[in-house]
């Protein structure tokens, strides 16, 4: 089986999800078109060798809908007979996207492949892909009968289940936001940004991250997602997730050149870190966000190693609670956890989310010396991605 490597990843800096943030005036076409179009720039490689544009992208509707990675690799200028297609895992789009233009790859059935994502929150705001209709319809809801509920009732349930104190969740949003901040001081995110070009400038920093951000700041907060029909079906939660502890949804696009080793020595392209294991699993639509606690051990079990030989970790914060679960279930070391922060300060971009993992931990690796690293995701619907990466020198 051939190796899938990494040549290249880069993602935009967060723009605030909501009207007034620094990407609202990009079109999501135009935003992963920019990406795109940096990435073959980047590298140097002829677009016209690319055999398929995989980009994961949730809310697949208005602005986003029509195939909309096919719509930006043509307004990137990408030649008409490059492909491409739209899939949804959820919050873990683009990393499934990494994953099947890895897979292609290895089966040798594809030589190069970009692995992308978009989401523009503040032009498609959360639930309007839903239309405002059912989207369960009734067979699942004769499965669950008393219904499923939203990831903010999912957090506080993970809050409630491992035992989190208010504290603990805040002290590790501040976590967040402080090794994000302290990253961005550095230049450690110079590597991975791209400048995307809006009508009030240039935009290159990420606006989510909060230097000033205090733990006794986000312990004023109130709860987010108090209700008193789910206080009365989930007695056990002591509502504790709030806006400081939860991620902020954000605009972005992130996109990752693969290829096959031996497409790479071909182009004279040094590949800066390979694909060692992939891992999908299902889980408890309820809890719905502990999927990459059994995603992490399966990926370890196929690539063979234990926690302790990985070298850094990029677990999603959904919530302050889901890392820390993940944290308390598989026993990794806390200070290889999300070392340039996570989503709570760099915010989730939905489809775009997966493939910003990616470009966090390369650079990462490539930062520290560290030889391996895995990323792992908690998707919609109890659904979790798992991937690990070695760096190569």
């Amino acid at each position: 089986m051939r190796e899938a490597v990494i040549v290249d990843v880069v993602r935009t800096a967060s723009g605030k999800g909501k009207p007034g943030g620094a990407l609202f005036e990009v079109h999501p076409v135009d935003l992963l078109a920019s990406v795109l179009e940096q990435l073959v720039a980047r590298t140097g490689i002829d677009p016209a060798i690319v055999d398929d544009v995989i980009g994961g992208c949730v809310q697949q509707v208005g602005e986003q809908s029509g195939n909309v990675t096919r719509n930006a690799l043509l307004a990137a200028g990408f030649p008409e007979h490059v492909p491409g297609t739209s899939i949804d895992r959820q919050c873990g789009s683009s990393q499934q996207a990494a994953t099947f233009a890895a897979q292609a790859i290895m089966a040798g059935s594809q030589d190069v492949v970009i692995a992308c994502g978009v989401e523009s929150m503040s032009r498609l705001p959360l639930g309007t892909a839903a239309i405002e209709r059912d989207i369960h319809g009734s067979r699942l809801a004769e499965r669950y009968p008393d219904g499923l509920v939203h990831q903010g009732i999912s957090a506080e349930l993970i809050a409630a289940k491992w035992g989190f104190s208010r504290a603990e969740l805040d002290d590790f949003a501040a976590r967040s936001h402080e090794l994000a901040a302290a990253a961005a001081a550095d230049g450690r995110f110079d590597g991975e940004v791209v400048p995307i070009a809006t009508p009030a400038g240039e935009h290159r920093l990420d606006e989510t991250v909060r230097a000033s951000t205090t733990r006794a700041g986000l312990a004023g907060l109130n709860p987010s997602f108090e209700h008193p029909r789910y206080a009365e079906r989930f007695p056990e939660i002591e509502w504790r997730i709030t806006p400081g502890n939860s991620s902020p949804l954000t605009d972005g696009a992130s996109a990752a050149l693969i290829m096959s080793k031996e497409k790479a020595d071909a182009l004279g392209l040094r590949p800066r870190a390979r694909f060692v294991a992939f891992s999908v699993v299902g889980d408890d639509p309820i809890m719905m966000l502990t999927g990459p606690i059994p995603a992490t051990a399966k990926v370890l079990d196929r690539a063979g190693m234990r926690i302790d030989e990985i070298d850094a970790f990029e677990v999603h914060e959904a919530f302050a609670s889901v890392p820390l679960a993940w944290l308390r279930e598989t026993g990794a070391d806390l200070d290889r956890l999300n070392p340039r922060g996570g989503a709570i300060a760099l915010g989730h971009a939905l489809g775009s989310s997966g493939t910003r993992l990616l470009a966090t931990l390369v650079n990462e690796l490539e930062h520290s010396g560290g030889r391996f690293g895995l990323q792992t995701m908690c998707e919609g619907a109890g659904m979790a991605n798992a991937t690990i990466i070695e760096r190569l020198d």
